[in-house]
């Protein structure tokens, strides 16, 4: 077996992984195997990066012929019990399914349950849309964030490779493997930046200031929408942009901004307990039948759900859920809600706030429809 230890001088994760676990307790994992089944397949290699004495390191444990699988998972579990959190890239559907097959078929005892951890993949997989990826392979990842790589090969291509390094002990094919998982270990630590969108989803937003924009539409008819500047918990490493449900999101770095319709029209509040009312025809309301005793029956009828309504001429913003109210529609089967603009709202932070939140999560939704 061949143990490979190297500095990585001053490169660090591209994102605040001390928010995660203490630096000391983490250790980036990638392996290498000959196929996808631990029973059917060879482990013949494992990287690692891990944080020591204030500064990043990788190590390798490459078996230098198929008997050697064993020394390489025991020196990697001898390594690993002095962490705690493990960070990798789809290592919960494979990396860390396959060590433990490999644990059971030699009758080697170790808790990988006891490890809290972060997988790259899942983190980001919801996010695939959004960020208008095309696939989740670490290599599109890494092009997305700008991250270059000397290694060309995928790990697939280096299985045959690594066969013929076992006949051969050529160096230059060791080379090549060694690159391919080292690139793939030193890449999760600039791939971490990818976390910053979770964060966008899962952090509180900040939004620093509101204003109210007029534009022309593709009809050339004027509309109006409301532009929430944010605030980020979390830099996003590239600019993003997105359209969706008639919104749009754009944000880099710190900074971003949403883009909302507003609506000055009228629209109606639906009353729900439409037995209590009566419908005025006349003046298209309903009035609860404590107060309309005073007009004539010819001029009213009992109220239903369709028409048990009061009108407003008002500012109104859309929200897909029941998150604000009273909440407000254009007729009783429409599916669109609004709420108001109050002035009260205008003045709360806290709100628009959480409708900043509210609106970015629909958006992200939206792709799940």
């Amino acid at each position: 077996m061949k143990t490979i230890v190297k500095d990585l001088g001053n490169k660090k994760p591209n994102y605040p992984i001390e928010n995660l676990a203490k630096l000391e307790e983490i250790l980036f994992l990638d392996i290498e195997t000959t196929g996808f089944t631990a029973q059917n397949s060879n482990l013949y290699l494992i990287g690692c990066a891990y944080y020591k004495e204030n500064e990043w390191h990788t190590i390798q444990w490459l078996a230098e012929n198929y008997d050697e699988e064993t020394v390489v998972l025991q020196a990697f579990l001898e390594f690993c019990l002095g962490y705690t959190f493990l960070i990798h890239f789809n290592g919960n559907r494979f990396d860390i399914p396959y060590l433990q097959q490999k644990c059971k078929m030699y009758d080697i005892p170790f808790m990988f349950e006891v490890y809290q951890g972060v997988d790259l993949y899942k983190r980001i997989k919801p996010y695939k849309s959004f960020l208008k990826l095309n696939d989740l392979k670490q290599k599109t990842l890494e092009q997305f964030l700008g991250i270059e790589r000397d290694d060309k090969f995928s790990g697939g291509e280096l299985i045959n490779y690594y066969h013929d390094y076992v006949c051969s002990h050529s160096e230059e094919l060791m080379n090549a493997i060694l690159l391919h998982n080292q690139e793939d270990v030193e890449g999760m630590l600039d791939l971490t930046a990818i976390l910053a969108f979770s964060d966008l989803f899962n952090l509180p937003l900040r939004v620093m200031k509101v204003q109210a924009n007029y534009y022309n539409d593709y009809e050339n008819k004027k509309r109006q929408e409301l532009v929430l500047n944010l605030r980020f918990m979390t830099p996003l490493p590239v600019p993003v942009s997105y359209a969706s449900m008639g919104c749009y999101f754009t944000g880099n770095e710190l900074n971003g901004i949403i883009k909302v319709p507003l609506y000055e029209e009228e629209m109606k509040y639906f009353y729900s307990n439409y037995r209590d009312y009566y419908y005025l025809p006349e003046e298209d309301i309903a009035i609860h039948k404590s107060v309309a005793s005073f007009v004539d029956k010819d001029h009213r009828e009992q109220a239903t759900a369709a028409n048990c309504y009061t009108r407003k001429q008002a500012s109104y913003l859309p929200q897909w859920e029941m998150l604000f109210t009273p909440f407000y529609k254009r007729g009783y089967r429409e599916r669109d809600m609004f709420f108001e603009l109050t002035d009260e709202f205008k003045t709360s932070r806290a709100s628009f706030n959480q409708y900043a939140e509210h609106i970015l999560q629909t958006m992200l939704m939206s792709d799940f429809v």
